[in-house]
């Protein structure tokens, strides 16, 4: 049987330059490279909202770039530009469907009731001109909506970077 002898190292024996038995992840003498990090002068990390600003604020307002004209706005009148001209683009690409449904379907609940409503205030509507009026408003109502998400997508919040298609990155 064979016996093999470990010999055990003390913390207390070893160097405190040695990285084996230090905790706190060196200090301003190590002999290491930095890191890179944002450390106060105890070797703690910085927080990012304390860290000095590489670059002046970004400007508010309208710019000309490679992809289009961007504005950029506060972040809380971003939300709000976001979630209209979705919620704009969404009821009216819906109704434009829903109007061309009704051109296309003699018997569709919508053409019903814009027929008995016209009836009801004395205009008589011919179907095909009715069909042609009905497929116009549903495609002017898509091109509306279309619109409002495009220049919805125009706007960003300040601090969010550019576009991919921007970027130097690659």
């Amino acid at each position: 049987m064979t016996v093999i002898n470990h010999d055990s190292a003390d913390a207390s024996d070893a160097d405190p330059r040695s990285d084996r038995y230090r905790t706190d992840g060196g200090g301003p003498d190590d002999d290491r490279p930095e890191s890179g990090r944002d450390v106060d002068s105890t070797g703690d990390a910085v927080p990012k909202a304390d860290r000095e600003p590489e670059t002046a604020p970004e400007p508010t307002g309208p710019t000309q770039g490679p992809g289009g004209r961007e504005i950029v706005v506060p972040l809380r009148l971003y939300k709000t530009v976001i979630v209209f001209s979705t919620l704009i683009a969404i009821v009216t690409f819906v109704g434009g469907f829903v109007l061309i449904d009704a051109a296309t379907l003699q018997v569709s609940l919508l053409r019903s009731a814009v027929t008995s409503l016209l009836r009801g205030i004395g205009i008589t509507p011919d179907p095909d001109v009715l069909t042609a009026v009905l497929a116009l408003a549903g495609l002017a109502s898509i091109v509306f909506g279309s619109t409002v998400y495009v220049y919805g997508t125009r706007f960003r919040a300040q601090g969010m970077g550019k576009s991919q298609e921007d970027s130097d990155e690659g």
